[in-house]
Formats: structure tokens, C-alpha cells, sequence
């Protein structure tokens, strides 16, 4: 069961599926669980079907029966409720094209509550008692989870659900009743808690898949916005069901305030992905460029450098002309009282290729001194061209970008620049380490962006993100945060 949760982590339902003859037109991201991320998310399973025995109504049970000699027996079982619980085995199937299998075997369960009975014996002898009982039971559950798309959205079919009864045995208060009428009522109640049982834990566990469902999809809007930046994650066509691993297939648009998006030319095909781990996420190019441009419509694309971080962008090197360009920017004004702006002056391009992401943008930079006594001065503006191709990696919850082979065209209206050496200097400053700065910048932004969502609570191993003509797969195994679910458990049952 869990494992269908986590599935959902990643299915934000506000559209419609999509059918036809190109199924994956309109997919601009992808995420594949494969069988041993299934495998190892089933081991959740015993804390979800115990809160659902645990979080069952069981009603009160009533009875009544004719018996030679005692004339009319009636019964009433009360205050019915779980005492203790234990799973041996859990087990997950997923049969392609049809359903998560999920089988529960061999749960041991302690009701207890309080019989009520009552009999008017052939002379008219009226009898009636109350004693506690403890209901002992082992039984197998079976639940078959079909996923579909119904009215615009992924909808999980989990009434697919079986009890197997093993054992189930009546023990009245201190078993000191007569063994005739512990049998009596072992007999025929029986039958009758077998049937309330099965309805009650199965529906409670279509409920409480409800339940982690709406949580996971909360999660799963929070983690893709930030602020008034979001992705769509729609469903863009209907997900599949294979026999070693669950894919589905989302929108990936970018929603921002009057910005439109839209993706009709996807690359997708599931031959793409492989099977070798446990996790896959593929995303378009055309996600990330249009995150770039919201980013820049979002005046996010900018970036000030100051004090000791300044001083090492214009002394990585010590030469004559690297002197002679602080003094003429600078002219003696400490690097603290002293600012360098950087920003995008246009929607940066991204194009992903075998050799990573490639990214173009057009930027300025300003640098203005802050003289003691006197009114700030702008002494540096210059415009640069920029191509950079951009390798990523992810260690230590740490995401790691490495800049490789850049190209740029620079250009500036301020007279001194026109100084072969200092312009010379100047782009050997950016390229060198500029754009190391800006990258590194980046680095940690993003990082503490996904932190702030919950990634770092997940322990990723073994990640990859690879980079194609036109998309990025990132690829990785996983060990689950065991205290997401108890939190979640804690907080809504």
C-alpha cells in the first residue's frame, strides 16, 4: 500500500489524461519506480494496515438464536476495538497492466470488548450477564490497488481487498464460563465477526489511502513551488503498470502569474529509461527552459558580490595590468565599500546535450564604489554574451554544478575599456572565475531550495543526472525516511 503512496508523491491531479495515438505528446517530465524501490517501500506497509485495524469503527454485533432447552439466546458484542497487532510477512506483485498486488501474510490480532447475553429457559428462567472477551485471530490480507484516470484525475481503486480467516477464537473473562457456552457462542459469532471485520479494515484502508494520498499530493504541489514559481504535474497520459516497474507521465509546465506555457513535441519514449535502479525522473528541455524564463521574470536572475568575495574576483591574479584595471575602476575605494552587480538582461537559453547543459544569456555587469563623503559612483558597466555548458552532480545532499568550456562576447560603453589589456584582463577575470562565482552561487541557492522541501530528509544513493540531446534523466537509488510516515501517522489518525 505504501508503495502506491509514494507513487503518488509525484502525481499532482488537475487534468486530464490525455489519449490518442502519441500518448507522451505532452510529457515534459517522468518519473519510473522500479520493482526494488516497490520492494523496499512495502517494508512501510505494516505501519499503514496496523493504523488502519487501529483507526476501524467496528460496530456493536447483535444476535440472537433458538437453542433446545434455553429457548431463545440473544447476544451483543460492544466497545469492539484492537488490542494488539503483529505482521510476519508482507509481500508486493505488480501484475502488468492491472494492479499493485500487495499481500499481508499472516497478521495476528487481539480484539478485545464486552459480550452481553441473555436467555429465558423453558420454565421461564431469565438470565442475563455481561463479561469481557478477547477475540484471537490470525488471518492473510490481500489488496489489489488499480490505478485510472477518472474525471481529470489519477484515482486509486484499493476496494480489490480479501481477509482470510486462519483462526478465530472466543475467549471469555478468565475462560471460566461453562465450555458449553463458550462454544455455543465461538459457533455462530464467528461467522458473523469474519464479515464485520473484513468490511470494516477495508474500508478504513480505502480511507486511509485517501488520507496519505491528499498528504503525498500536498507534498508534492509544495515541493515543485516556490513562491509564485510552480509546475504543472499533471497527469499527461495515463500511467502504466509494468512487471518491474510503475511510470507516470506529467505536464511539467511552468505556472507563473500570466505566463503561458504549453508542450505539444515531447521526446519521451519509455525506451529511454532502464530498470538498473530504483528511481528515474526524466525532465524536457523544455522544463528547464521554462523555469530559466520564469526565474527571469521573477527578477531572481540577479546577483551582487561585495568585500572579500569582490576582492578575489579582481586580485585571482597580480599583474601589472590587473593594477592598473583596479585602480582605474576602484580609484582607491575599498573593495567593502564597493559593489559588483551581476544580472540577466534577457530569457537565458538552455539546450541539454550529451556533454551537459548548455546555457546562454545575455548579462550585465555593474560595479559602483560608495567614496567616503561623497555620492555612490557607477565605474564599471559592461555586457556579455555568455555560452557555458554546465555539468551537474549530486553528493553529500549537496547539488554540485562544474562549469566547463565557456564563450563570450563582451561589450561596454565606458571609455577606459577600450584598453586592449583590460579588456583582455577582464574577460579572463569572468571566464576564470566569474563564472565559477556565479555558478557556485547557484550551487547553494538551489541546494537550499531543495532542502527546504524535504530532500535532505531522503537518503539518496548512487545519483546520476545525465544529460541528452533535448532532455536529463536523473537516476539514483534510495532508503526511506521511515519518520515521514510516522509524522504523517501521528499528525492525521
Amino acid at each position: 500500500l505504501e508503495t502506491f503512496r509514494i507513487l503518488l508523491v509525484l502525481v499532482h491531479m488537475s487534468a486530464a489524461c490525455q489519449f490518442g495515438p502519441f500518448p507522451y505528446r505532452a510529457t515534459g517530465i517522468v518519473c519510473r519506480m522500479t520493482k526494488p524501490a516497490a520492494l523496499l517501500l512495502n517494508q512501510e506497509t505494516a505501519q499503514v494496515i496496523q493504523a488502519a485495524f487501529r483507526n476501524a469503527r467496528f460496530p456493536n454485533i447483535t444476535g440472537e438464536r433458538s437453542m433446545r432447552f434455553l429457548g431463545k439466546v440473544a447476544y451483543g458484542l460492544s466497545n469492539i476495538q484492537v488490542n494488539d497487532l503483529s505482521i510476519e510477512q508482507s509481500e508486493v506483485e505488480l501484475k502488468e497492466d492491472d494492479a499493485i498486488h500487495i499481500a499481508i501474510k499472516n497478521v495476528t490480532a487481539f480484539f478485545k470488548g464486552t459480550l452481553t447475553y441473555g436467555y429465558a429457559g423453558a420454565w421461564f428462567l431469565q438470565l442475563f450477564h455481561s463479561v469481557d472477551f478477547e477475540i484471537e485471530s490470525s488471518m492473510d490480507l490481500q489488496i489489489n490497488i488499480k490505478l485510472m484516470c477518472q474525471e481529470d484525475q489519477l484515482a486509486a481503486d484499493a476496494s480489490d481487498c480479501y481477509l482470510a480467516f486462519h483462526k478465530l477464537v472466543l475467549h471469555l473473562q478468565g475462560d471460566k464460563e461453562p465450555g458449553w457456552l463458550k462454544k455455543l457462542f465461538t459457533d455462530f459469532i464467528s461467522f458473523t465477526l469474519k464479515i464485520v471485520f473484513k468490511s470494516e479494515v477495508c474500508s478504513e484502508i480505502n480511507v486511509l489511502a485517501q488520507m496519505l494520498a491528499d498528504y503525498v499530493l500536498n507534498l508534492a504541489a509544495n515541493f515543485v513551488q516556490d513562491e509564485d514559481i510552480r509546475l504543472d504535474i499533471s497527469l499527461a497520459s495515463v500511467p502504466l503498470i509494468k512487471a518491474n516497474y510503475i511510470e507516470s507521465h506529467h505536464k511539467g509546465l511552468v505556472l507563473y502569474k500570466n505566463y503561458s506555457d504549453v508542450l505539444n513535441d515531447s521526446l519521451f519514449s519509455p525506451s529511454l529509461l532502464t530498470e538498473s535502479q530504483m528511481l528515474y525522473f526524466w525532465f524536457s528541455e523544455h522544463v528547464l527552459n521554462s523555469l530559466a524564463s520564469a526565474a527571469f521574470l521573477d527578477q531572481r536572475l540577479v546577483l551582487t558580490i561585495s568585500g572579500e568575495k569582490l576582492q578575489v574576483l579582481f586580485e585571482a591574479e597580480d599583474s601589472e595590468v590587473q593594477q592598473k584595471a583596479v585602480q582605474m575602476i576602484f580609484q582607491g575605494t575599498s573593495y567593502n565599500d564597493s559593489v559588483a552587480k551581476v544580472w540577466s538582461l534577457a530569457h537565458p537559453q538552455i539546450s541539454l546535450e550529451p556533454e551537459g547543459t548548455v546555457v546562454k544569456s545575455l548579462v550585465a555587469v555593474e560595479v559602483s564604489i560608495f567614496p567616503e563623503g561623497e555620492e555612490p559612483q557607477m565605474v564599471l558597466y559592461m555586457e556579455k554574451e555568455i555560452t557555458v555548458t554546465i555539468q551537474a552532480a549530486y553528493a553529500e545532499k549537496k547539488l554540485l554544478l562544474h562549469a566547463l568550456d565557456s564563450r563570450s562576447v563582451l561589450w561596454s560603453p565606458v571609455g577606459f575599456l577600450d584598453d586592449p589589456s583590460i579588456r583582455n584582463f577582464l574577460q579572463t577575470m569572468i571566464s576564470r572565475v566569474g563564472i565559477p562565482e556565479v555558478t557556485s552561487r547557484i550551487e547553494r541557492a538551489l541546494t537550499s531550495l531543495m532542502n527546504s522541501k524535504g530532500l535532505n530528509l531522503f537518503e539518496i544513493i548512487n545519483p546520476e543526472i545525465i544529460t541528452r540531446k533535448g532532455y536529463i534523466i536523473v537516476q539514483l537509488d534510495f532508503s526511506f525516511p521511515n519518520h515521514l510516515l510516522l509524522d504523517f501517522l501521528e499528525k492525521k489518525l
